[in-house]
């Protein structure tokens, strides 16, 4: 139903172009890319521009796009904490509790997929469209105030000169279409490539502690087997550029519930199985980006670990375990345990030499950027 809507939307501003006055083309966006790294992938009808950019950066602070005037997405994606919000489970604009965190946004344009668990999200412009118009639970709240907030928008002088120059072919530039587009543009420069092993891994021997390469050379081993869900260089499922096809096998089942002892997890999480409808899928969610962890506490989709040693003993003991209350179980025993969840054992050298690697994928770039910033903040 929203990819509907969003080529509904689509196809609504199309006519709108044919009756627009020329005004000067937008400047086309440079991308100002780290070494070792490509340009992500964007969509042929969202073509980069530094308008759209800026637009789009001041829609994602503006707390007008939400049906009550009081989220934006700023909101649960805050710049200090790497673009997520430091909860567990997030509040909606009305109050309703979602079922998952939300998700680190730096690197996000190079997701393979979107949300924790939807393989029919494959464009930030197509998830855009969860938050701003699901109504169980209610996000943004958009969908019954649409007309109310694009009327916000138009009578603000701000977004008519910025419309305007993002979308100089249209007529009538503010559509719900034209919002999602730039807050797209704006949410593919949220780069996070600054981090000391990123200085590291480009050349810098001093970027970070003997103990963080040790950690390093853990992770990448077979021993642990992190890098086969968490690759370089987005410590990601997957990292899609070019005409790289999204793969299903980037969703996995990391064991952390066994409700039951049948393989269940609990009624709100079902991951790929509650569209897939296979009971092989449930408990399976996209592997996320392991960019700025230190920061982006608690984790796991539903924010049911607290902390790092909370995570990484959840992949020692190959599996967490649940003793007692609703959610019992013994995660190792899920049938549907990932393989690669297998359980592994650590010294408390190795931990702290894990956990210090883990700590250097923290980018101070990307949590600071004036470019990134709140351009309403005072």
């Amino acid at each position: 139903m929203k990819r509907l809507l969003f080529t509904v939307l689509v196809a609504s501003t199309a006519t709108t172009s044919l009756s627009a006055c020329s005004k000067p083309a937008p400047a086309p966006y440079v991308w100002n890319l780290p070494p070792g790294l490509v340009a992500p992938v964007v969509p042929d009808d969202n073509p980069m521009s530094n308008e759209k950019v800026a637009l789009g950066r001041s829609l994602f602070y503006d707390k007008r796009l939400s049906g009550n005037g009081t989220y934006a997405c700023a909101t649960c994606h805050k710049q200090a904490l790497a673009f997520t919000d430091g909860l567990g489970l997030p509040m909606g604009s009305t109050g309703q509790q979602l079922a998952r965190s939300s998700m680190m946004l730096g690197g996000a344009a190079y997701n393979d997929f979107y949300t924790w668990a939807n393989p029919l999200l494959t464009t930030l412009e197509q998830q855009m469209q969860v938050p701003m118009f699901s109504d169980s639970p209610v996000e943004l709240g958009m969908s019954e105030h649409i007309d109310e907030i694009l009327g916000r928008l138009t009578g603000d002088a701000l977004y008519t000169d910025q419309f305007a120059a993002a979308f100089p072919d249209e007529k009538h530039p503010v559509t719900l279409a034209n919002i999602i587009r730039a807050i797209a543009s704006f949410e593919r420069t949220m780069f996070s490539s600054n981090s000391p092993f990123d200085r590291y891994q480009n050349g810098d021997p001093t970027a970070i502690s003997q103990s963080a390469i040790n950690g390093a050379k853990a992770f990448q081993a077979e021993k642990l087997d992190c890098y086969h869900c968490h690759g370089v260089p987005n410590f990601a499922s997957g990292f899609r550029t070019g005409n790289t096809p999204p793969s299903a096998l980037n969703f996995r089942n990391n064991a952390i519930y066994n409700v039951g002892g049948d393989g269940a997890y609990p009624a709100a999480n079902q991951g790929l199985g509650g569209f897939t409808g296979l009971s092989t899928d449930i408990g399976k969610f996209r592997a996320p980006s392991l960019k700025n962890i230190a920061l982006t506490a608690p984790y796991f989709h539903d924010g049911s670990a607290a902390t790092l040693d909370d995570v990484i003993g959840n992949y020692v003991a190959g599996g967490r375990t649940i003793a007692s209350g609703p959610d019992a179980g013994d995660g190792h025993a899920n049938p549907n345990r990932d393989p690669l969840v297998k359980g592994f054992t650590l010294s408390d050298t190795e931990r702290t030499e894990l956990k210090d690697f883990l700590t250097s994928l923290t980018d101070d770039t990307l949590t600071t950027d004036p470019a990134l910033s709140d351009p309403f903040a005072k």
